[in-house]
Parts: structure tokens; sequence; C-alpha cells
């Protein structure tokens, strides 16, 4: 048995497909497929069932892919270790991060990071957070960077920032009079907000409970930059993160931003890791210089966003 088959039996749990499995593991297919069927013949078990529909996992095969998956865990763990012993700034870093914070954080933190840290290779990975989570998880990525909560009690979170939400309107709008509004100004009001798998869906919709306002159920976007185009057409209204609103040059024309006058619903963002990784020293200086290049560009009034005593809207948004 070979670390090789392990890898080729986690992607096909994976992926329940021989080819786009074998596509994973930059292997043909037939190869893959001959060192499934020789794990089986050392096992003496069949772990999958090969049909035209594609690939089911047997008992035996799910129970011995979860514990191929740990054992890959544990090998790059110790690869790991091994590298922060000789140089904890060097080598590969998988980070993940969320599309509603990535675009407008990212651009500020590489440089950053390729100053403070030459030997490191960081491999941005920007998925939604529920993938992020499995993925960190599973081994795959060595960090992400999430809004909280993660609810997950084998994973470190290392606070960065808070991160306020605006209201954008068009400039049309009787509310584009005004510099800020107070949150239960918006009951009854509908919000567009972005389609199922986002956290910032869930994050907004938290914030319509709380104002009474209500989602607009024709319409769901894929984007932050898909809503803030439809703000400008004057199709509705929406929130929108701070740093997505920093870079007046993309904020599309037509807008007009309000702050809120009675609360500060805002996320909050973190670095996470796996509390069994050999490489924590290196998450926290990774941590800390996120937190400081997010002091230079958030406006103070965000970073101060939900310290001291919390409305209850900023509690809610936190427990979601």
């Amino acid at each position: 048995m070979t670390l090789r088959e392990l890898e080729y039996l986690v992607a096909l749990a994976k992926y329940r497909h021989f080819g786009k499995a074998a596509e994973a593991c930059l292997v043909s297919q037939p190869t893959l497929s001959a060192q499934i069927k020789k794990l089986e013949d050392e096992l003496g078990v069949a772990l999958v069932e090969r049909d035209s529909r594609g690939v089911i996992l047997t008992s035996y095969g799910h129970e011995t892919a979860a514990r191929a998956r740990q054992i890959l865990v544990e090998i790059e763990q110790l690869k790991q270790s091994v590298q922060q012993n000789r140089n904890p700034e060097a080598g590969t870093l998988r980070l993940g991060i969320f599309p509603t914070l990535g675009p407008y954080l990212l651009p500020h933190i590489v440089p950053a990071v390729r100053k403070r840290f030459p030997k490191l290779e960081l491999l941005l990975i920007e998925e939604k957070s529920i993938n992020l989570l499995s993925r960190l998880r599973d081994g795959e990525i060595d960090a992400a960077v999430l809004a909280l909560p993660v609810g997950d009690t084998q994973l470190r979170a290392e606070v960065l920032f808070e991160e306020r939400f605006l209201l954008a309107v068009p400039n049309s709008h009787p509310f584009a009079r005004r510099a800020s509004i107070g949150l239960r100004e918006l009951v009854d009001h509908d919000l567009m907000l972005l389609e199922d798998g986002h956290c910032l869906r869930d994050q907004a919709l938290d914030i319509c409970g709380f104002s009474g306002a209500s989602e607009r159920s024709t319409f769901r976007a894929t984007s932050l930059e898909t809503l803030r185009q439809m703000v400008s057409a004057e199709v509705g209204i929406t929130l929108l993160p701070e740093l997505a609103t920093l870079n007046q040059g993309t904020l599309a024309s037509g807008i007009h931003l309000l702050t809120f006058s009675d609360s500060n619903p805002s996320r909050q963002i973190a670095m996470c890791w796996r509390k069994s990784s050999a490489r924590e020293a290196l998450f926290l200086a990774l941590a800390e210089l996120f937190r400081n290049q997010a002091q230079n560009i958030l406006p103070t009034s965000s970073q101060t966003a939900g310290q001291g005593s919390r409305t209850s809207s900023r509690r809610k948004l936190a427990a979601s």
C-alpha cells in the first residue's frame, strides 16, 4: 500500500468519478483505476462500485477513504513540522478566502506578505466559505480567512478586524438625501441579496430579520459586482461590506452609501487553521500582518465596530 494509492482513493471519494479524480491527481484514468484495483486486492474488499453513472463507495470504501484522508493530513503536517524547524517562514502556504472579501482585501495584503515573507509562496484559493471549511478540515488548504463564527472546535480562529455593512441605494432613492439611517427604518423595504452559499447572504438576512426588512424574492445575485450594478440601474437597494466600497473608482456610478446611525451591523473576519497544524507561529505572524494592513485601509469607525457595548443587531449577527 502506498501514499499515492491513498491519494487516489481520497480523490475518488471526493469526485465520485474516475475521470475527474484522475484529472485532479494529474494521472491518466487507467492508471488511477488500476491503482484503486490494486488497493482493493491488497485489502481484500471492494472499495467502489463501478457503473455507467459514476462511482459509488462501499461501506468499506467510505471507512478506508476517511482513514486515508486522515493519514494524508498527518503526513502533510509531518512535512510542515520539518519545514517549520528548517525555516518557519519559507515553503508553500495554501490560503483560502471567500469571494465577497478576497477582491477587496487581497490587493492590499499580498504585496505586504511578499515583502515580509520573501521566501513564502502564497497560493490563494477563492471559494465560498462552506467549501473552504471542508477543504481546511480535510487538509487541502492550510488556513482560511473566514467570517466568524465558524462552528468547529478543531479550528483556531484569530480575529483580524471587523467590517461594517453600509446601505447602498440609487441616487434617485429618497434615502440618497441622507448620510445615515436607523436600522429600523428599513422595515418593509426589500433588499437584493446574494444567492445561497455565500456567507454574506446569511449575514444580510440576519440584519433583515432584526430591522424588519425582507429579501427581494425575484432576484438573487451571484456576486457583489452584480448587486452594485443593479443598485446603479435603480433596480433596488442592498447591503455592502465596507471594503467593497472603499475604491470609488470601481464603485458603480449612481450609488449612494449610508452608514447606520443607531447600530454597527458588521462582520468579524478571522484567520482560521487546524489546531493540530505545526505552522501556528507562521499563521499568528500572518494574522498580525493582516490585522495591521486592515487598520491602514479601514476607517476608524469600522475598525472599532463592535467594541465596547454591542447592539442587539450585532449580537444577532455574530450568533448566525
